[in-house]
């Protein structure tokens, strides 16, 4: 028995924080990457797919949205089993009963809204599904994997949506708990997760397989489904596929002595090939001076139109004029005049006379 276990979707996520057209790219791929896995699902000859909750990223998505998600799974015949997570929990009024009225779900895929086996693969498969009926549920969903009732010799799995007891950081743990143990006291083959977004064997025949497609830069291990093979009592041998088209990177770079800035241009010339895949964010600290500013001015403008977002913390930069930068304002009146009066200021301890000299150079050998 093949499957491939995925989960978190979140088709509609807003990525707020990224504007315009590098956020409009990231929330296309939500729907790309299921395609990518449905030619997988062919590749590897799967069974089954099985989706561990938050398909969907809100209960209010356009209709668009809903129509698309469905179309792109018609692209892999086999069954696919569709959990409700914590972000499209099963309510009375939600995005799967608009999915029934629009009559747009394919017959081969299952949304798993009722906890009881779901039976494929003519028997040979019995997926124990645990739905979301609300957003944060107080107790364990999965409780009835113990007694559920499976065809005889079926590899027994179970789909649940939810935080594993004692096993994930405490703050992960305050919503949706799952017993640490539910594979064994059920019995299951296996135990398909989804909240947790990086790929994790979380504990015995357990594992999350975290979202396909990467959505922020401090995800652990991310872009990945799980190809799972089963025989019933045998241990599951599972693999990640990578399945990821962006990769976010958080960086710090220290720009401080000779020769910092090209060890940053040679650190994004190290980007793997296309560029235009990589989403990135410098948090950069050190003292530079101002010559040094406006050449890394002048670099993260070149690499903001080579990536697919770049953007930058600069705040733990000190500027430290030198004296070749004061030189650059003798002969030059007001503005030295300026300068002068903004080095007082600062050396009166008046926090904002240091970037004020900064943007005073800045500004200067632009319009010069």
């Amino acid at each position: 028995m093949r499957l491939l276990h995925t989960a978190d979707w979140q088709i509609g996520k807003g990525f707020g924080r990224i504007a315009g057209d590098a956020g409009a790219l990231l929330r296309e791929q939500r729907y790309a990457v299921i395609r990518r896995i449905a030619a997988l699902a062919g590749e590897h000859r799967a069974e089954a797919v099985l989706v561990a909750g938050d398909v969907f990223d809100s209960q209010t998505l356009p209709d668009a949205a809903l129509r698309r998600t469905m179309e792109a799974m018609a692209e892999w015949p086999g069954p696919w089993v569709l959990l409700p997570g914590n972000h499209d929990a099963a309510l009375a009024e939600s995005v799967w009963t608009r999915v029934e009225r629009l009559g747009c779900r394919p017959a081969n895929v299952h949304a798993a809204l009722t906890p009881e086996p779901v039976v494929l693969a003519g028997g040979r498969l019995a997926v124990l599904p645990a739905p979301l009926r609300r957003r944060h549920e107080p107790g364990d969903v999965t409780d009835w994997f113990d007694t559920a009732a499976t065809p005889a010799g079926a590899v027994r799995v179970g789909l649940a949506h939810g935080s594993l007891r004692n096993r994930l950081p405490e703050a992960a743990e305050a919503h949706n708990p799952i017993a640490e143990d539910r594979a064994v006291t059920a019995g299951l083959d296996y135990l398909a997760l989804g909240d947790w977004h990086g790929t994790l064997e979380i504990a015995e025949r357990t594992w999350y397989a975290g979202t396909p497609e990467t959505d922020n830069f401090r995800s652990r291990d991310p872009g990945h489904v799980l190809r799972v093979e089963l025989s019933s009592g045998a241990a599951p041998a599972v693999t990640p596929l990578p399945t990821s088209h962006y990769h976010w990177h958080e960086w710090r770079q220290d720009l401080t002595g000779e020769g910092a800035l090209q060890a940053l241009e040679d650190r994004l010339a190290g980007l793997s090939a296309p560029l235009e895949c990589h989403v990135l964010r410098l948090v950069l600290a050190g003292g530079v001076d101002l010559a040094t500013r406006s050449a890394l001015d002048e670099l993260l403008g070149r690499w903001q139109a080579r990536l697919a977002y770049l953007e930058w913390d600069d705040t733990a930069l000190r500027p430290e004029a030198t004296d070749a930068d004061l030189a650059a304002f003798e002969g030059s009146g007001f503005v030295a005049d300026a300068l002068a009066a903004l080095r007082e200021r600062q050396a009166n301890g008046e926090a904002y006379a240091a970037e004020a000299v900064q943007r005073l150079y800045a500004a200067y050998h632009e319009l010069r």
